[in-house]
């Protein structure tokens, strides 16, 4: 932790009016926006960000800054106006002007990527908590790898009563709390406030009392009394795990609706504001900070740069300066490239009948003996998602320095820290759980693909293919939910080739999640000669060409490969020559040239579908006359043949519809 001279009350009194006016300026220009959050919160904010707070607005990527997560994401203002007074050339005041107009930095919500110091998009409830866990997790496992000199920093974070009240801030608490995060410290907006008005009328539990019982270190203090935030902040620091310091606030500070739900969003109009001012002693037109309060913003954005060189001397001097580099930088590509082309030459050599979940693994064996920054998990489905392999130690309590997590039932928890693990950077977070429960993650991992994070979710037991365990575990619609996420890689590889060719794409992505879609159950391989080039990176491509005259083409995903490759040769026998597409990710085949489109999906030929799953987004591929046998409801509790057979996803079908459109 970095402490700064001590200012004295007034200076900091009229800094965090700094804050609240440009706040309220910036909501009424807007016509629409929160400044009850910002009038409440500024006098803790000031506090932290003016002493504690380490960070340079000149290099705001420093590695080794500390994270600030406006998890109240609806009080942006707060983190814009520090930004803004801070120095950070990203947020000038022309974008504090146009606050939530199209262009500017300053969005509605703060978004990842538009503003240097936006840590992460936050807005949706409880997303930034469970994210900054994430980044406090990160931090110690990049820290056990290259020590204190260059790894040694916190992850602050302002919660409100909403994101505590959120689901996935059960689970990031847990989850904290169980791994002994104590570079995390979260401070609670605790203004007993809601937007349908007190927070009474939702909520009676203890916030401090559950945060105690989940292994945190806990404390309660006067949010607009300086002494004790910053005395808060500094015990804080001394804890052997994370801390919650519930800050007790007025929401709407200053305003004529303090303490009132009125404050929560735009209900300060010009009036108002003249009423802010008089009630803050600030006797400034809108949008002007004055001489005295404007340098000792500036003086607080210019005290982290001697730490930041101070860092940047050791880094320079450390025998780990490469390999720290390396793991920030995030390319891999030509670590892979290498050993995942040998991994495939083998199996072309010595072909693999497994489940692709196992042909994931497979990859995965040597995927992770090429990186070092490759951090696994599961949700609690370690034996089931095959997320672990060899040599792989475990990240427990007070000890970081394994490539493991096990994350417990907690999905959106899980894909939440993931997010903030790849933001924070060293490592590139990959973990698993059945694909049914992505429905849990599905917030964080939309998430990912809005703020374009390397994220990879295993996700297996992919279809009716389960069998016994019937419809609550088998997915039907969820590749397509997941497919209609933008920005996010969906791949369903047919076998162990496939499966190595989607993990070596994955891996190397810098901007974009993936999701694997894998089966529980074993698969013959269907590529069965060395291509000499990743297929799969073109989204799909002929597997097997037509023999016959040309009249058929069927195009599947998976485990459904294998049906349409019977289908084929039933076709063939019959004279019919049909081609066979595997198709294994829909976003990288958009992604084609239309010619190449084209020639692998070419007119004239009927089309055939197979998946086990909904047919949503098909039609694309198949056209108007085309046909799609897959499922159209839940499926069945039965041994997964009998269900294949049931829901009529066999070879038979798929050349009764082929035969039907010729």
């Amino acid at each position: 932790m970095q402490t700064a001279p001590v200012l004295s009350p007034e200076t900091l009194t009229r800094m965090a009016n700094a804050i609240r006016v440009l706040s309220v300026d910036a909501v009424i220009a807007a016509n629409s926006g929160h400044q009850g959050l910002p009038l409440g919160m500024a006098d803790v904010a000031t506090v932290l960000v003016s002493r504690f707070l380490k960070f340079d607005p000149r290099d705001p990527n420093w590695p080794d800054r500390d994270r600030f997560v406006l998890s109240a994401g609806h009080g942006s203002m707060l983190l814009y106006a520090i930004l803004h007074l801070t120095g950070y050339q990203s947020m000038p005041m022309e974008a504090i002007r146009a606050f939530r107009q199209l262009g500017s930095p300053a969005a509605g919500h703060p978004e990842y990527g538009h503003a240097a110091g936006v840590e992460t998009t936050t807005g949706p409830l409880g997303q930034g908590l469970a994210t900054a866990v994430g980044m406090a997790l990160a931090e110690r496992i990049v820290n056990a790898r290259f020590g204190d000199d260059l790894v040694d920093h916190r992850t602050y974070v302002i919660a409100s009563d909403g994101d505590l009240m959120e689901g996935v801030s059960h689970e990031a608490i847990s989850l904290a709390g169980h791994l002994k995060l104590n570079r995390l410290i979260v401070l609670f907006d605790d203004n007993g406030i809601s937007i349908d008005g007190p927070l009474s009328l939702a909520e009676s539990g203890d916030q401090v009392a559950r945060f105690k019982a989940a292994n945190w270190a806990v404390r309660s203090i006067d949010g607009h009394n300086a002494d004790e935030i910053a005395a808060a902040l500094e015990w804080a620091d001394a804890q052997d795990r994370p801390v919650m310091i519930a800050c007790k606030t007025v929401i709407g500070f200053g305003s004529p609706v303090a303490g009132t739900n009125k404050a929560h969003g735009f209900s300060i109009n010009a009036a108002g504001a003249d009423e802010v001012r008089k009630a803050l002693d600030w006797p400034y037109p809108p949008f002007e900070v004055p001489d005295d309060v404007r340098a000792a913003w500036a003086a607080t954005g210019k005290r982290g740069a001697a730490a930041r060189a101070a860092w940047a001397t050791r880094l320079a001097a450390s025998d780990r300066k490469t390999a720290f580099e390396e793991a920030l930088s995030g390319d891999v590509a030509a670590a892979l490239k290498g050993p995942m082309a040998e991994a495939r030459a083998a199996l072309a050599a010595k072909p693999q009948t497994v489940a692709t979940r196992k042909a994931s693994e497979i990859a995965l064996e040597t995927a992770n003996a090429a990186l070092a920054n490759t951090i696994g998990g599961s949700a609690d489905l370690t034996g089931s998602n095959n997320t672990l392999t060899k040599g792989m130690k475990f990240v427990t309590p007070g000890n970081y320095d394994g490539r493991f997590v096990h994350y417990g039932i907690r999905e959106h928890g899980m894909a939440a820290a993931m997010n903030g693990m790849a933001l924070h950077g060293g490592v590139i977070p990959y973990s698993g759980t059945f694909l049914v429960f992505a429905d849990y993650a599905r917030p964080a991992i939309r998430l990912a693909a809005l703020m374009g994070l390397r994220v990879i979710h295993v996700l297996t037991h992919d279809s009716i293919g389960v069998g016994e365990d019937g419809p609550t575990h088998q997915p039907v619609e969820h590749v397509a939910s997941l497919r209609a996420i933008p920005n996010l890689l969906v791949f369903r590889p047919c076998d162990a080739v496939e499966a190595s060719e989607a993990w070596e794409i994955a891996l190397g992505q810098t901007a974009r999640p993936s999701a694997m879609a894998l089966t529980r159950q074993n698969l013959v391989q269907a590529r069965l000669s060395d291509a000499g080039e990743n297929l799969t990176a073109k989204g799909g491509y002929v597997l097997r060409a037509a023999v016959a005259p040309e009249k058929v083409c069927l195009i599947a995903t998976g485990s459904e490969v294998e049906i349409a490759l019977k289908a084929r040769e039933a076709l063939e026998a019959e004279g019919i020559g049909a081609r066979v597409v595997s198709l294994p990710s829909f976003e990288l085949f958009e992604e084609q040239t239309p010619a190449y489109r084209a020639g692998v999906l070419p007119e004239g030929l009927v089309k055939v579908a197979i998946e086990a799953a909904s047919p949503l987004g098909w039609d694309r591929y198949i056209g108007p006359k085309g046909a799609f046998v897959g499922m159209n409801g839940y499926g069945a509790s039965a041994p997964y043949q009998d269900l294949y057979r049931h829901f009529g996803i066999t070879p038979e079908a798929v050349v009764a519809a082929a035969k039907a459109r010729l």
